[in-house]
């Protein structure tokens, strides 16, 4: 076998969850796999960096010194939110030699100013993704899913998407029983596909202000094979379907059509996951009626049959 070296950049402001998560999950399969990978950290200066939250973190060696990475990987933090020029120069040099290039979060940034994410698709922390897109129109922002991969180069978003994008090129290096392996360890689940929203339907749309519409929005969640047209909705609020769909689209940032359809998704994919019911069990108990209708939806929503993502992203202990 032979063993990858992942180098992870840091500096001043770099975020501590975008360091340690991919380090914990490259150095979990190090210990399950012996000589698989090799982490590394590596700053500009010898001495320790100060993470955003105040932790200092002591990098192996300097990046002058550092060995020519499989894995380069440059987490993100308050750190990029200012120019860096050393640290740009020595990404634009050294960035292209790499195996595969990772980012963490607001990484994208660093990536975007020595211009490694140019003509690709990319994505980072959803707060930044208009940051991103403005400041440099050359790289295809998508500010939805977890991590998108675009030929050698992989971004993330924010945090715990960083171990979501380790765990997925753990398992392309060593297979899925290595990463289920590391992802059981760190008790987290190896589930979650790239093209992952980064918000879950709940989370995505805002909760409404009123009590009727906050009541509505429960009852969704709870009841995705009830009736869920606007007008059982809007008898549900007590308010006429035009005033309901109208005032849900103001006060959640989406429409009752779009919010459902999410939320029915979500729920065939944790009984896909999560049970061995059939897939017309589970089509009928997530609102879609037919294991036709929720095939066309998940076709379009994650590009996979519901088969197939039972297959994919269901525990091997569960199959």
């Amino acid at each position: 076998m032979t063993q990858r070296t992942v180098l992870v950049v840091l500096f001043d402001g770099v975020q501590s969850l975008d360091v340690t998560g991919p380090l914990e999950v490259f150095a979990g399969a190090e210990k399950t796999v012996p000589g698989s990978y090799r982490v590394l950290t590596a700053a500009l200066g010898e001495g320790p960096v100060r993470s955003s939250s105040g932790l200092a973190l002591v990098p192996d060696l300097t990046l002058a010194t550092a060995p020519a990475p499989d894995v380069l990987l440059v987490p993100g933090g308050t750190g990029t939110r200012r120019p860096d020029p050393p640290l740009t120069d020595w990404l634009r040099v050294h960035g292209p030699r790499a195996g595969r290039l990772v980012s963490v979060c607001t990484g994208a940034v660093r990536l975007a100013e020595a211009g490694l994410l140019d003509g690709r698709r990319a994505t980072t922390h959803w707060a930044f993704c208009d940051r991103l897109a403005r400041d440099h129109p050359a790289v295809r922002v998508d500010p939805d899913p977890i991590y998108v991969r675009d030929g050698h180069v992989a971004t993330s978003a924010g945090v715990t998407a960083g171990i979501d994008l380790a765990l997925a090129l753990v398992e392309e290096d060593l297979g899925r029983d290595t990463a289920l392996t590391v992802a059981r360890h760190l008790v987290v689940f190896l589930r979650r596909p790239g093209n992952q929203a980064q918000f879950s339907a709940q989370l995505a749309a805002q909760t409404a202000r009123r009590e009727p519409l906050r009541d509505v929005q429960q009852w969704i969640t709870e009841h995705p094979d009830a009736d869920l047209g606007v007008e059982s909705l809007a008898a549900r609020a007590r308010l006429s379907p035009r005033h309901f769909a109208r005032a849900f689209r103001a006060e959640t940032g989406t429409t009752p059509g779009r919010y459902v359809d999410r939320v029915r998704l979500e729920h065939a994919r944790r009984l896909l996951e999560d049970t061995g019911d059939g897939v017309e069990q589970v089509s009928r108990a997530s609102g879609y009626g037919t294991p036709e209708a929720m095939r066309r939806a998940f076709v379009r929503a994650l590009g996979t049959s519901p088969a197939e993502y039972r297959r994919r992203f269901r525990p091997t202990a569960a199959r």
